[in-house]
């Protein structure tokens, strides 16, 4: 077995069997890390393929940001919309997606900061999220710090992808289920697809569930 760190004292690694030895250099000895392409892994040109399943107004821009920086780097783009993630392509609905606090533990806000410091980092109840009109106003608050750092809303943030080259899908299952016609997808979609067909699109991608 070849052993490639040492474990500090008094730690007790779990035993997952044999690691596979690194692969050999021409000269013999085990590559470095990052050195050459173990046999039989993908070696063409990178893309990644993001899978978007959510359709709430923070889930929706994951994805898109990373996917907008992905193309920046030259790398190859693929986005399935999938379960709720359709909402995101889907004319009647992308912009007016919501943001709720309901079961969201991480929502704090900034500016609570002002009134005493350290209230910035505290989670907000979440009985607040179930009080009338909360999902309005943590919308509208979301909405204009987006506003404020330049980042467009999600119907300009498509049409920003598919003018830099992303390819983009809707997931055949889906648009089904929601009795969805063509005309409502965004014309940056290419087509609507099953699931097996985004796996053969996405073959040798890194991929991202959102």
């Amino acid at each position: 077995m070849t052993t490639y760190a040492t474990p500090p004292d008094g730690f007790i690694l779990p035993d997952f069997g044999d690691r596979m030895p690194a692969p050999a250099s021409p000269s013999g000895s085990p590559q470095a890390s990052g050195e050459g392409v173990a046999s039989g892994a993908y070696s063409g040109p990178r893309k990644m393929a993001f899978i978007c399943s959510k359709g709430n107004l923070d889930m929706a821009y994951p994805a898109l940001i990373m996917g907008n920086a992905a193309l920046g780097e030259g790398i190859e783009v693929h986005i399935f919309f999938t379960f709720w993630g359709l909402d995101m392509v889907n004319t009647k609905l992308n912009h007016k997606l919501r943001f709720t606090m309901a079961g969201n533990t991480a929502m704090h806000m900034p500016e609570l900061g002002r009134i005493r410091p350290g209230l910035e980092h505290a989670s907000l109840p979440q009985a607040m999220g179930n009080l009338p009109g909360m999902t309005a106003f943590a919308t509208r608050m979301m909405k204009k710090q987006l506003e404020e750092l330049e980042i467009p809303d999600v119907p300009d943030f498509l049409d920003l992808l598919e003018a830099s080259g992303a390819h983009m899908y809707a997931c055949k299952l889906s648009f089904d289920m929601n009795k969805m016609i063509e005309a409502d997808l965004h014309p940056g979609v290419e087509g609507v697809i099953s699931a097996s067909d985004f796996i053969e699109i996405a073959e040798g991608a890194q991929i991202v569930f959102v």
